[in-house]
């Protein structure tokens, strides 16, 4: 059942969805035209099992998604996938990566030209008239930004070009110049890749589990069931604070990111903690998210965000700070912005699961992204990140001129387990990014479930919004505290 399917279901279905509604589930079927997700048939290898298999789920209780869509494991391969891919999508071309770089700063240095020489008092006498074009202008240069953001992402994936010493020259340059730490962020990625929906290695967007919201919000974990729901200003500020400061707040105090440290192999992470002064970030090499050998290529990124942060200190000191900030500091937002919208929509989702360490595998993680539609701004200037982010999770050294082509081959491998929300396009996009704030306030288990079904997690919220929370009893040593009283 596809994601966008729940979503017309749910719509359906809020006037009656109350506390009691978990069991409910969606029967209405998707059409092509609404999601290039397919259906579970009866040749899927995710609808295949023995009756051994079909016992030991209904012995594991059932798992449903926070639409009340039940939930069955994969049992898909990475090898099935893989061979699922024809040959020539693996191919990289260095001339081909090195062309859309150029493209990309063409259009950089273009739209510069043309507003600076042309958006001026001589040729527009309106001050009001201008600033609202030079707003145009950082809302444009912030679209070219990530789009050069997401080529040095493929070269942190090795996907630009099949020589190493080209892809990370490439990512170094422009990553530093968008102030991204790239040998940095690319080691503490590659881990995010080999653990994503693993909650306590995965490196971003890990979400609260139900002990920790309501520890954020002041309230023990039986309580959650009995709060009245966030209002929608709240949740206003919450995602305003997220996209303006989110990127900074990961890169410099690992907001988002895992927090058990302790385990970190060399010894590293004794008696650091995310948030700031806690000793994890992605500038200094004694940080607990990398290794000893790491250090030369953290200092390496250190000297490129130098290098960048030198040369803007000159522009604005000689050309101005309200020119610099215009020209560049303003633009740079915008980047977060997408950055951290494209991020954060690609992991959190109603109909995503995630997982505790031991009913995790490579697989099972890999499948817990989504793909969604962002036009033709996502599909020709980001690069189809948004549009093809769950091929990308299952072999990220595909090309994204090539990702198209290998995400309809592992869909009937897939089957159920290929997630996509299209609907609305552009406007669906950004439309999700407030369905998702709003349905995803933490993850707990499905209520019954047991053995490998217990570590199997789904978001819930306090809006009555979706399956509701589980009712918990309260801890036994609050009990006892009251009965004292």
């Amino acid at each position: 059942m596809s994601a966008i399917t729940a979503r017309k279901s749910f719509v359906q279905q809020t006037d009656n969805l109350n506390s009691t509604s978990s069991s409910t589930t969606n029967s209405i079927a998707a059409s092509p035209e609404d999601t290039p997700r397919q259906s579970p048939s009866s040749t899927s290898l995710s609808s295949l099992g023995s009756n051994n298999d079909l016992e030991l789920k209904a012995v594991n209780g059932k798992l449903l998604d926070t639409y009340g869509n039940e939930f069955h494991l994969p049992d898909f391969t990475i090898k099935e996938i893989r061979d699922a891919i024809p040959a020539h999508c693996f191919k990289r071309s260095a001339a081909k990566g090195l062309g859309y770089v150029a493209r990309d700063l063409a259009s950089l240095a273009a739209t510069f030209y043309l507003f600076h020489t042309y958006v001026t008092p001589e040729n527009i006498s309106s001050t009001s008239g201008r600033a609202a074009l030079w707003a145009v202008y950082t809302f444009v240069q912030g679209l070219f930004g990530t789009g050069l953001w997401v080529l040095a992402h493929e070269c942190g994936h090795q996907s630009f070009s099949p020589s190493k010493t080209l892809n990370d020259t490439v990512g170094w340059f422009c990553h530093s110049a968008l102030l991204v730490p790239y040998f940095s962020w690319k080691i503490s990625h590659g881990k995010h890749h080999k653990a994503t929906g693993n909650i306590e290695r995965d490196m971003v967007f890990v979400p609260k589990t139900r002990d920790q919201y309501a520890s954020r919000v002041g309230y023990y974990a039986h309580e959650l069931t009995e709060l009245m729901e966030e209002t929608p200003i709240a949740t206003a500020i919450t995602m305003i604070g997220q996209q303006l400061v989110g990127w900074p707040l990961y890169i410099l105090a690992n907001v988002t990111g895992h927090n058990y440290h302790e385990r970190q192999s060399e010894g590293r992470g004794k008696g650091k903690r995310n948030g700031f002064g806690g000793g994890v970030n992605h500038f200094d090499p004694s940080s607990p998210l990398y290794e000893a050998k790491d250090s030369k290529l953290i200092l390496l990124s250190d000297l490129g965000l130098g290098i960048t942060v030198t040369a803007l200190f000159l522009i604005g000191s000689n050309f101005g700070w309200a020119n610099l900030a215009v020209w560049y500091l303003i633009p740079y937002l915008w980047v977060n912005h997408w950055l951290v919208a494209i991020t954060f929509l690609q992991h959190t989702d109603p109909t995503l699961p995630h997982y505790e360490p031991q009913s995790w595998n490579f697989a099972r993680g890999a499948a817990a992204t989504i793909d969604r539609e962002f036009g033709f701004i996502g599909r020709h200037l980001l690069h189809g990140i948004i549009e093809t982010h769950v091929l990308h999770h299952f072999v990220s050294t595909i090309p994204f001129y090539n990702a198209d082509e290998a995400t309809e081959a592992i869909k009937p491998i897939m089957g159920q387990h290929y997630r996509s929300n299209v609907e609305g396009g552009s406007m669906g996009f950004l439309k999700s990014m407030w369905n998702s704030a709003r349905m995803c306030q933490w993850i707990e288990s499905c209520e019954g479930a047991k053995g490998e079904n217990k570590g199997v997690l789904f978001y819930r919220n306090r809006n009555g919004l979706g399956v509701a929370p589980q009712k918990l009893s309260p801890p036994a040593e609050l009990k006892a505290t009251k009965s004292d009283l």
